[in-house]
């Protein structure tokens, strides 16, 4: 490929992330969103010659099958929180933990890394980040420079995804690379339990000093419980009514339908599906919840697009050298080596387009290790930089929406002291086992 073509391929993915990140204004309602600034950077690739029609329609085939359950687990979540369940189990956390802020924090942290588990991170941070907040702000409304450590406990829980379920990427690439559930639960859920107690220890550590001093409660205030309980039909006993417990249920069918099916060699894609359409029948239908409505506004298409062009992007990058440098990096196995260069990658590049990257780089590698380490630089390497995933600009914007201001430099911070020792310690359990 001529030196113009290589310029234009990485000023593609440039102008991508740039637009990503800034989200420039159309017009004063009007942001220009992932979707719309992957299609500008496939434009360009497709105008200067680095990907062709034919690089669309071959990404949606390969992706068709883990973006129906992308679709699926949308619309799962999108129950999940018309029927207020995780707003109920986050207050109820809270009601229960009196008098101490540290043991708060770790419980919202853990619930943050099991909803992430169960749905996928981008969900966590769209459901519990103004959850949280709000509680916080009721329970100390003297402290509210404990939003901030409360709201990282919700972005930083995600972590190395136990089920391929658990990350959008991870279930494109574990579909391209072959690895079923069950083969990436084994290997995967150990790791990610180890790394959510280290995570949770190191933000612990960064955020001491304001949670050992926060002062003694005695749960949440009840003008802030009155109300949650109003929104969510909820009774005074402080118990999950009748539609969260249904979901809970299909939740629980869900995840636990999921290693019998791949064991019998089945599609996870279609346990998606069917835990969608029994969320929507068993769980919304009853409650009178707007089955359409809740369609419609749970399915980002926007996300789903932005899935497709960066793979689409990610060819371009293929065509521009890029994945033939990293096959070369690849070649040894090194985990290490794999991880870390995923890792950053992931934090500068955006997780999408590198995980597409990696995906392409390691296509003739037979060691599943090579890519699952990839698959873990890519799950935590956003930790280092917000525009590394698109949980972590999502969680940038409900925090603007609830003005809470975290700077880039705390971010940076944060994330390179629970970064460096959960990617060394989860790339290490993965060499040994």
């Amino acid at each position: 490929m001529s030196d113009m073509l290589v310029i234009a391929a990485y000023s593609s993915l440039a102008v991508t992330l740039g637009l990503v990140v800034a989200r420039p204004r159309v017009s004063e309602k009007i942001r220009i969103g992932p979707g719309p600034a992957a299609a500008v950077g496939v434009l360009i690739m497709l105008a200067a010659g680095v990907v062709q029609i034919a690089d669309v329609s071959r990404a949606a085939t390969i992706l068709w099958r883990p973006l129906l359950a992308i679709v699926s687990i949308m619309v799962t979540t999108a129950v999940a929180q018309q029927v207020g369940l995780l707003d109920r189990v986050a207050t109820m956390l809270f009601a229960r933990t009196n008098g101490s802020a540290t043991r708060v924090f770790f419980r919202i942290f853990f619930l943050s890394a099991i909803t992430a588990a169960a749905l996928n991170n981008d969900s966590a941070v769209l459901l519990l980040t103004p959850a949280v907040i709000g509680l916080v702000r009721r329970r100390y409304p003297k402290n509210r420079e404990l939003v901030v450590p409360f709201s990282f406990a919700v972005f930083m829980a995600a972590g190395v995804a136990p089920l391929v379920l658990s990350n959008p990427m991870n279930m494109i690439f574990a579909a391209y690379a072959k690895i079923d559930f069950n083969a990436y639960a084994i290997r995967m859920t150990p790791i990610a339990l180890v790394g959510w107690a280290v995570a949770a220890w190191a933000l612990y550590r960064v955020f001491k000093k304001p949670l050992t001093l926060a002062p003694e409660t005695e749960g949440v205030t009840d003008e802030g419980l009155a109300n949650h309980e109003a929104r969510s039909h909820e009774n005074r006993s402080g118990q999950l009514d009748l539609p969260q417990r249904r979901m809970i249920a299909v939740l629980a069918l869900v995840l636990g339908t999921c290693p019998f099916v791949a064991y019998f060699g089945g599609n996870v894609w279609m346990v998606a599906i069917a835990g969608a359409a029994f969320a929507l029948l068993f769980v919304a239908r009853p409650a009178n919840v707007p089955i359409v409505e809740t369609i419609r506004l749970g399915i980002s298409w926007e996300i789903v697009a932005f899935l497709i062009l960066v793979s689409v992007m990610g060819v371009g990058m293929r065509n521009a050298g890029l994945v033939a440098r990293l096959t070369h990096l690849y070649a040894g196995g090194n985990v290490a080596i794999i991880g870390g260069i995923a890792a950053l990658g992931s934090a500068t590049l955006n997780n999408h387009p590198m995980s597409i990257l990696n995906m392409l780089a390691l296509e003739g590698n037979p060691a599943k290790s090579s890519a699952l380490a990839a698959l873990i630089g890519g799950d935590l390497g956003p930790r280092l930089l917000p525009m590394g995933s698109l949980a972590g600009l999502l969680w940038y914007d409900k925090l603007r929406k609830e003005n809470v201001d975290v700077p880039l430099f705390t971010f940076m911070r944060v994330g390179l002291a629970i970064t460096i020792p959960t990617l060394a310690i989860s790339l290490a359990l993965l060499w040994l086992f």
